[in-house]
C-alpha cells in the first residue's frame, strides 16, 4: 500500500508524516511499514549538525503511526475516527538512525481491552534492531 493509501487514513502531513510504504498487513495481527530516511528531513538541520541522527522520539511516533495503521486495517471507520497515543512503554533504543536508511516498522497487536489498543513495535535498520516499545492507543470519535 503507498502513500496515497496512507494519506487516507491517517490524518498526519509533511513533515510530521513518518510512514511511507504499508508493505505487509496481516488485519488484527501485524503491520510492516516502510520510512526512507532522506538527508532532506527537517529535524536533521538540529540534531545533529555534521553528525545528522533521526531523534529517538521521531522513531516512536514513527512506530505510534505504524500502530494506529494497523489498527484502522483492524477496525475500519468511515474516516471520522482517530487513533490517539495513550502511552509508550519499555522503549529502547539500540542503533542510530542516519540518512540514507530505511526503517523498517513493525507493529504487533497484542491485545484490545475497554478501548485501549496495546502493540509490540519494532524498528529496524537493514536487519539490525533500532528500537522498540509497547505502545498504546485509543480510538476518538471526531
Amino acid at each position: 500500500m503507498d502513500i496515497s493509501h496512507i494519506m487516507e487514513r491517517l490524518p498526519h502531513r509533511y513533515p510530521f508524516l513518518l510512514v511511507d510504504r504499508i508493505l505487509q498487513c496481516e488485519p488484527g495481527e501485524r503491520l510492516l511499514a516502510l520510512k526512507n530516511v532522506s538527508m532532506n528531513e527537517p529535524f536533521f538541520q538540529g540534531h545533529f549538525p555534521g553528525k545528522p541522527v533521526m531523534p529517538g522520539v521521531l522513531i516512536i511516533e514513527a512506530l505510534a503511526q505504524t500502530t494506529c495503521l494497523l489498527a484502522l486495517e483492524t477496525e475500519p471507520s468511515d474516516g471520522d475516527t482517530i487513533y490517539l497515543l495513550a502511552g509508550v512503554d519499555k522503549a529502547r533504543f539500540k542503533r542510530q538512525v542516519t540518512p540514507g536508511d530505511q526503517l523498517q516498522l513493525e507493529a504487533t497487536l497484542l491485545k484490545r481491552r475497554r478501548g485501549i489498543w496495546v502493540f509490540g513495535a519494532e524498528a529496524s535498520v537493514d536487519g539490525q534492531l533500532a528500537a522498540s516499545a509497547e505502545i498504546m492507543c485509543t480510538a476518538r470519535v471526531l
